[in-house]
């Protein structure tokens, strides 16, 4: 492994998205930077769907067969609201990176800028501005009345001073081979941007951590049944939801699968830590995944690129 810089100022954001409104989503998210750059955090991390919100509970008029009009309108509002990896919002959080000269990782639903497709997507961003999109490959459930497959940006990595640093959304951390696409480029920081706040998730978390000999960043958000907007089709979904949408339960857990931070569950919150780098190739070596505990004559996998 290359020479590592010895400590990462991380700063984990557990926040509340503005739903439906990437205006003051973006607004949110930039204040967040700001406050986490004046806290010396020199990598910063945002949840799945920080812009605009993870629209939990709405199914958007759709039944096998059927859809409505009304939730049809509800999901061109959230087109609306949704972003262009290359468009003028990102750039302004592309510009946030490079004044401060941060690394960032954030999540939002990403509008193709061809067909009229949505992905759930994360972009890493370096502090030169350089920047790679990760498409969620399979959206979860009837997340795909959302979200279509990722076609391209499957598993980017981002060279870090502390390492490669790469990132699944969500459920994709439940794919085996997905994790081991990441584990053979070599990360020594697994960012897992998520809406996932079950008990279960904790534990699959750790072991991530142990199997990939790396740091697992639980980047969860925190939002209720009041976060949501006005909408036409919604009303009678929403009323259904709990008070508490999403309890959170962001935290980062170290290689050896211990946690470094508290979880932070039901309410918004900054996590900052100073992770020891030093730690990841030290814990390679009784085991290390991809390299000298596989058997390559055996067992391989082969990842398309795109």
């Amino acid at each position: 492994m290359k020479e590592l810089e010895t400590i990462c100022k991380i700063a984990l954001i557990q926040a509340t998205p503005v739903m439906f409104d990437k205006t003051a989503g973006l607004k949110k998210a930039l204040q967040l930077i700001d406050t986490c750059a004046a806290k010396g955090a020199k990598l910063i991390v945002f949840p799945e769907l920080f812009i605009p919100g993870y629209p939990f509970g709405l199914t958007f008029g759709f039944r096998v067969g059927s859809r409505s009009e009304k939730g049809r309108e509800d999901w061109k509002t959230y087109y609306d609201n949704s972003l262009l990896s290359d468009g003028p919002e990102m750039q302004e959080i592309i510009d946030r990176a490079k004044k401060y000269g941060v690394y960032l990782s954030l999540g939002y639903s990403e509008k193709d800028a061809v067909t009229g497709t949505l992905y759930n997507s994360n972009l890493m961003i370096a502090p030169d501005g350089q920047a790679l999109n990760h498409r969620k490959i399979k959206p979860t459930g009837s997340e795909r009345v959302v979200w279509g497959d990722g076609n391209q940006d499957y598993f980017p990595v981002t060279e870090t001073p502390w390492g490669p640093m790469g990132n699944l959304i969500c459920w994709e951390s439940y794919m085996p081979l997905a994790r081991v696409a990441l584990y053979q480029q070599g990360i020594s920081l697994y960012i897992s941007p998520n809406t996932n706040d079950n008990p279960e998730w904790q534990d699959t978390i750790r072991h991530i951590a142990l199997e990939g000999r790396c740091y697992f960043i639980n980047a969860d958000m925190v939002f209720g049944r009041k976060d949501y907007p006005q909408t036409v089709s919604g009303e009678a979904e929403i009323a259904a939801l709990p008070d508490l949408v999403c309890r959170g339960g962001s935290c980062i857990i170290d290689p050896y699968g211990h946690p470094v931070t508290e979880v932070l569950w039901d309410k918004e919150g900054i996590l900052y830590a100073d992770l020891d780098m030093q730690q990841v190739p030290a814990s390679r070596m009784e085991f290390d995944p991809c390299g000298h505990y596989s058997r390559p004559d055996l067992l391989q996998l082969t990842v398309k690129k795109g």
